[in-house]
C-alpha cells in the first residue's frame, strides 16, 4: 500500500492534502468523536462541548467558554509529527500545492508548510470583538483575566476559530475548492469525512488519484483509488522518506 502511494507521489507535481483531526492526534492532541475523543464521556462541565463551542455560548457565557477553551482546546506543548513534516517536504519538493486542514493548532506551519488553508481558523490568531485588533496565543493564555481583554479598547477578545453556528470563511472555501478541483492527486488523511460543509469539498475532485489514509472507514472508501487504514504520520512519513532518497 505504501509502495503504491510512493509511486503516486513520485509521478505527480500537483498534489493537494486534505486533513482532519487524525493528523493532530499523533501530536497528542485529542480528536472529537473517537472513543477517547473530546465529545465522549463526562467532561466535568455542565454543558456539552458542542454547546460550549458555539457562537451563542461564547456571546452569553464568555467565562465558561474560555475555561473550557483554555483547558481542552489549547495544547501549547504539542509539536509537529511525521505527517506534518512529510507534507512540508512534499511542498518543498514542488509536489504539494496546498494543505487544506480542519485543524486549528497551526502545526502545519510550524513544520514548515507555507500554503495552508485553515477551514476552521486557528488558535494562533485572536481578535478584539470591538476594534478588530489582533493578538497571538500567548496574549490570550497569559491574560490576567479569564476572558482576555484588548489592550487598546478594552473589548473582549475572541479566538479566530470557526465556532458552531458560524460560517466558514468564504475566501478560504473558494481557494480550497480551486485547489481540489484542479489537483491531479488528492490525499485525504485523518478524517472520517462526516463533518460538513468541509467534507463536501471532496466532491469537487476530478483528478487522477483519490487517496484515503484513515484508521476507520469513510463514506468515500468505495470510490477512492487507494485506501490505507493506518496512521497518517506513519504512512506519509514512510512514503515521503523513501521518495526523498531519490532527490
Amino acid at each position: 500500500m505504501v509502495a503504491k502511494l510512493k509511486d503516486i507521489l513520485s509521478s505527480s507535481n500537483n498534489i493537494v492534502f486534505f486533513g482532519g483531526a487524525g493528523v493532530s492526534t499523533e501530536s497528542n492532541i485529542p480528536d472529537f468523536r473517537s472513543e477517547k475523543g473530546l465529545y465522549q464521556g463526562d467532561n466535568g462541565y455542565k454543558y456539552s462541548p458542542e454547546e460550549m463551542l458555539s457562537h451563542s455560548f461564547f456571546v452569553s457565557h464568555k467565562e465558561d467558554f474560555y475555561k473550557f477553551y483554555k483547558e481542552k482546546m489549547i495544547y501549547k506543548d504539542a509539536k509537529p509529527n511525521a505527517a506534518h513534516y512529510a507534507l512540508a517536504d512534499l511542498e518543498s519538493m514542488g509536489k504539494l500545492r496546498a494543505v487544506i486542514t480542519q485543524n486549528i493548532d497551526g502545526l502545519h506551519q510550524e513544520a514548515g508548510s507555507r500554503n495552508v488553508l485553515e477551514l476552521h481558523g486557528t488558535v494562533k490568531d485572536n481578535y478584539c470583538t470591538k476594534c478588530s485588533e489582533h493578538f497571538d496565543l500567548d496574549y490570550v493564555m497569559e491574560s490576567k483575566t479569564l476572558v482576555p481583554k484588548c489592550n487598546i479598547c478594552g473589548g473582549d477578545i475572541k479566538p479566530n476559530v470557526v465556532l458552531y453556528e458560524e460560517s466558514l470563511d468564504e475566501d478560504v472555501i473558494k481557494s480550497a475548492i480551486s485547489y481540489i478541483s484542479n489537483a491531479e492527486v488528492l490525499i485525504v488523511g485523518g478524517t472520517s469525512l462526516v463533518v460538513y460543509p468541509a467534507a463536501g469539498l471532496i466532491n469537487y475532485f476530478n483528478g487522477k488519484y483519490l487517496v484515503l489514509i484513515n484508521k476507520s472507514v469513510t463514506s468515500f472508501d468505495n470510490i477512492a483509488d487507494l485506501v490505507i487504514k493506518d496512521k497518517v504520520g506513519k504512512v506519509l512519513g514512510e512514503a515521503v522518506s523513501d521518495l526523498k532518497k531519490g532527490y
